[in-house]
């Protein structure tokens, strides 16, 4: 009996993938655990290890192409193995078994689905009062043919939407910018402004991995009441203690240290000291968690990745610089786990190195906070005794929701991280 290669579920995310290459040819032999395919998801693109044993026969999907979640991605069949007269009818069911859910029946599901307490979520865009039944009955929805049209080629519920057009009459825009199968939170849809272009620019199809980037990002920015401190630290104090460091872990063939490493000790201690950021809003609720899960942001050709180093607080300063290296070489490898996305509560995105000296960061949903460090610079400061002198600086900088987080506290926060770079021995403690 044929066994099929299946899109696997790569991250707690996702609902399909792309097949971004094959690793192997039809008619090779394969091993349990074998790499055969790279798999692009909504977090990073992934290597894709066989479940099974046996003789890759045949490829379904050819690579570039986007699936469901469990679709059947090749054909496996055993030494010798006859292929079956009906291979086409079984490849054909297995797709149709994987195609998504009609959206009626997504919306019956979804009116039945409790949620996760365990889990923080966005919330919900509020109801629009004008559209808004306290029966909860359907509402007749002012749409134009051609947006009637397109929203049951595509699953959409028109009252899940509100028109832009004349007297809030739902358009074409609305649906097409208008999420698949969207139900539930009735928004407003603003139509994307779409640029103009001639035959000699490129308009390149995004990923996967990218679509999600703009979609979390887009919800971050339009859900979560944003606020941003900045704070100036004297960085010579870290560059001289890490001068020293490295001197002396040279000598015995030890660990280099880097400036993040110290920024990311700096973090976690200072989360652990004001842990009101260490949290996350939940509707109704804040969450507050009780280890520190430091997301590092690290940049791939793709975008940017967050993963994740876990019980950051039972760290030293050595394992941190590890888990990074490690991370951070998994990401360029496309070895990265889903595993190594979960638990993330709070994040750190270092842009020092390419010379941007402060920024204000977006949010990674569902944190509440997101630390921006820019770069070390020379520049002129006046010392205790009113000269000016040669002086290093640095500037870090909070992103919080202002929901969870009060500025007193973000304050505080940046004022922990400042006592810990200008006194760096007090890390390895």
């Amino acid at each position: 009996m044929p066994k099929f290669i299946e899109m696997p579920k790569l991250s707690d995310t996702m609902t399909e993938g792309t097949l971004a290459k094959w690793t192997v040819k039809e008619g090779e032999k394969i091993a349990v655990g074998k790499a055969i395919a790279d798999i692009e998801t909504d977090k990073a693109t992934m290597e894709y290890a066989s479940p099974f044993e046996g003789v890759l026969h045949k490829v379904i999907v050819q690579a570039g192409q986007k699936v469901p979640l469990n679709a059947p991605l090749a054909v496996l069949l055993e030494d010798d193995e006859a292929v079956p007269a009906n291979l086409d009818e079984l490849i054909a069911k297995a797709q149709a078994a994987a195609a998504p859910a009609p959206a009626a029946e997504k919306k019956t599901a979804s009116s039945t689905t409790k949620a996760s307490a365990a889990s923080p979520r966005l919330p919900q865009a509020p109801q629009h009062k004008s559209r808004a039944s306290a029966a909860g009955a359907a509402l007749r929805v002012k749409a134009s043919p051609l947006a009637k049209k397109i929203a049951a080629e595509r699953g959409i519920d028109l009252n899940s939407l509100l028109g832009s057009g004349p007297g809030g009459r739902v358009v074409r825009a609305d649906v097409e910018n208008a999420p698949a199968g969207g139900v539930g939170a009735r928004v407003a849809v603003t139509p994307t402004i779409r640029p103009t272009f001639g035959p000699e620019d490129e308009r390149v199809t995004t990923s996967s991995m990218r679509n999600i980037i703009a979609e979390r990002l887009l919800a971050s920015k339009t859900q979560i009441p944003h606020f941003y401190l900045q704070m100036e630290i004297d960085a010579a104090p870290l560059m001289e203690f890490r001068a020293h460091l490295n001197a002396t872990s040279e000598k015995t063939g030890g660990n280099k240290y880097t400036v993040n490493d110290f920024i990311l000790k700096s973090v976690i201690r200072a989360a652990q000291a004001q842990p009101a950021i260490n949290a996350a809003w939940d509707g109704d609720a804040i969450v507050k968690f009780k280890s520190v899960g430091l997301s590092v942001a690290i940049a791939i050709d793709d975008g940017l990745v967050t993963p994740v180093i876990k019980q950051a607080e039972k760290k030293t300063l050595l394992e941190v610089s590890q888990s990074v290296k490690d991370l951070a070489g998994k990401a360029k490898n496309k070895k990265l786990s889903p595993d190594d996305f979960a638990g993330g509560t709070i994040t750190v995105s270092n842009l020092g190195a390419y010379g941007i000296d402060q920024f204000a960061a977006i949010i990674n949903p569902p944190q509440a906070a997101i630390v921006a460090i820019g770069s070390i610079r020379n520049v002129p400061v006046v010392n205790d005794k009113g000269q000016i002198v040669a002086g290093q600086r640095m500037w870090i900088g909070l992103s919080g929701d202002h929901r969870v987080v009060d500025g007193a506290v973000a304050a505080t926060f940046l004022a922990e991280m400042r006592k810990l770079l200008e006194n760096p021995a007090l890390m390895l403690v």
